[in-house]
């Protein structure tokens, strides 16, 4: 079990980040959450790990705050809820914000997250609520990374990736995207268009 990784960053294209540990490249899926905080590449950096093993794959997500992963295994008890779903709810809300809404039972702001249907936030609300009380985010200090070549077309690919169709992962992007925005912050804004929000 691998629990926790620290090296150079290497690389982050949502919602993938590379890791360099002592020469050995790890690539982990990393929440949104996780993402707008990381450092800019070439510094170094400490990620929480979740290892997860299926019948056919291996992967290995990365989080930067224990709250985020607690909240991300937490997530997956619930039936229905798969580690690209929790992915999505952890990109697309605080852990602090998400549970706000699962303690206020709102049902329609959880059923704005990709792949959450009124069924599934109703047993997200039912089975969670005791469970998030206390989730809160310390955030670290850190830049934020480089501005990509193509930072609309990034951030169109990563909110396909988290769950929206290409239409509207498309429209989200090109909404929230103001010129000078780096990937991060589409993504960022876009999400909180999705979720029925300002992107300001």
């Amino acid at each position: 079990m691998i629990g926790r990784l620290r090296g150079i960053l290497v690389s982050k294209q949502p919602p993938w980040v590379l890791l360099d540990v002592h020469g050995v490249g790890y690539e982990l899926e990393v929440p949104m959450s996780t993402l707008y905080d990381l450092p800019e590449t070439g510094r170094e950096v400490s990620l929480l790990t979740h290892y997860a093993v299926k019948e056919d794959t291996v992967a290995l997500y990365g989080f930067l705050h224990e709250s985020e992963r607690v909240l991300f295994r937490n997530l997956q008890k619930v039936s229905g809820i798969g580690a690209r779903i929790a992915l999505a709810v952890l990109s697309g809300a605080s852990t602090a914000d998400f549970a706000r809404l699962v303690q206020a039972g709102d049902i329609t702001a959880l059923t704005r997250i990709p792949g959450i249907g009124k069924k599934t936030a109703e047993r997200i609300i039912v089975e969670l609520r005791d469970r998030v009380d206390g989730l809160t985010a310390t955030l670290p200090a850190g830049g934020a990374g480089a501005t990509p070549r193509d930072a609309l077309g990034e951030a169109t690919v990563a909110l396909q990736q988290l769950g929206y169709k290409p239409a509207e992962a498309q429209r989200l992007a090109r909404e929230a995207a103001v010129s000078g925005d780096d990937a991060e912050a589409i993504i960022r804004k876009a999400l909180k268009i999705a979720l029925g929000g300002s992107a300001s």
